[in-house]
């Protein structure tokens, strides 16, 4: 039997954020994980995920994210690895429909957050907007947000260097190992997995998708699973798309659909723009869900893309991801309903990568303290 004082079950954005944290401290600590991250199984992979400091969906989240970002920047002078890409973000949205991610007027409350804490930024009238961006199909009375400081953050390249740096301070990490059962005794968790027997002082569960079913049957009901489609689209003027023109974007239209995004070709001419939408309505399994866009799904998208960017050429390459959402969209950080010395970690809800390395700094100093930091202490199970 293996002894540690924390165990890291599963190492996407928060495990291997939390992981890296706690070896930074010395601390005797093992990553367990049942494939070999970064992969493309779980959340934490697709090229990009959108980072903003200002966040709509409650002013709370946002000194996590500005934390996230120092932390990731010391990670980049570390290891000379690129991380984090500020190219601007944009945020629009019809006054007839702003809601996004459980609130409502998610413009405007992206306005005040930023407001607030005092992030630069722009608020853009439909004109102003027209003319700034005309690649997008407008009908003019949209409005806009614009951050510079937003932008993209690599999920694959963020996980592989935190586990690295992990592994050079002294963490244990084992990976193609499933957890089968925990059990708390006393003041010890004891643990079986695929391979082997593990005895932990403290337990972190951050299992993305695959973490409900280590919760007793109530607190199971708090979370659905859905498939999300990611799709890379050729454009007819792909110079538009450069980095350097074209920032990533939040659109909440009032037809059609609830939200659609994007992002600006990161691979050159020839590598496409990655957009993306929502869907809550078809619930999955980590064991059922498909993989890549069918065709269906394709042409599909390929249409209502045409609506908002006309100038689709063709579609290129997709992939999927899965989210693990409550129906509020906020995070859980909250202990095991039944172990006092496992922590569950659900800060996903779609919106949960920008926040990871801020969480697990966290939640390292909490397994050090003994006690939930301040920080991540208002995310308990819902009620």
């Amino acid at each position: 039997m293996q002894t540690f004082q924390t165990i890291v079950v599963g190492l996407g954005a928060m495990g291997s954020a939390t992981l890296y944290h706690l070896a930074a401290r010395g601390h005797s600590v093992c990553g367990l994980d049942q494939f070999s991250p970064p992969h493309r199984f779980g959340s934490s992979h697709g090229e990009t995920r959108i980072t903003r400091l200002a966040i709509g969906e409650g002013a709370e989240y946002t000194p996590l994210v500005i934390r996230s970002h120092e932390l990731w920047r010391q990670l980049e002078a570390k290891t000379g690895e690129k991380i984090l890409h500020q190219v601007g973000g944009l945020v629009i949205a019809n006054r007839h429909k702003q809601a996004s991610h459980g609130v409502q007027d998610f413009l405007q409350r992206t306005i005040d957050t930023a407001q607030q804490f005092q992030i630069p930024h722009e608020v853009l009238s439909p004109a102003e907007l027209k003319r700034r961006y005309p690649m997008f199909q407008l009908r003019g009375d949209e409005s806009g947000y614009y951050e510079p400081s937003a932008g993209y953050v690599c999920p694959e390249k963020c996980l592989a260097v935190q586990l690295q740096q992990a592994r050079q301070l002294g963490a244990t990490i084992h990976v193609n190992e499933k957890l089968v059962s925990l059990q708390q005794s006393g003041d010890h968790i004891h643990l079986q997995t695929s391979r082997e027997e593990y005895r932990a002082e403290n337990v972190i569960l951050s299992m993305g998708a695959w973490g409900p079913s280590l919760l007793p049957q109530p607190q199971q009901g708090f979370f659905q699973v859905t498939r999300q489609c990611l799709y890379w689209f050729e454009m007819e003027d792909m110079a538009c798309y450069d980095p350097s023109r074209f920032p990533i974007f939040i659109w909440l239209p009032d037809r059609l659909i609830d939200m659609i995004y994007g992002f600006p070709a990161i691979d050159g001419p020839y590598g496409g723009i990655k957009i993306a939408t929502e869907q809550f309505d078809e619930t999955t399994t980590p064991e059922t869900r498909r993989f890549d866009p069918d065709r269906a799904e394709v042409n599909r998208m390929t249409e209502l893309v045409r609506e908002f960017l006309p100038s689709v050429k063709r579609y290129l390459r997709g992939t999927s991801c899965l989210y693990t959402s409550t129906a509020n969209f906020r995070f859980v950080i909250s202990q095991h309903p039944e172990h006092s010395r496992v922590w569950f970690v659900s800060p996903c809800s779609g919106h949960g990568f920008k926040h990871s390395a801020a969480i697990g700094e966290a939640l390292a100093q909490s397994i050090l303290t003994g006690k939930l930091d301040e920080k991540i202490s208002g995310f308990p199970f819902p009620q």
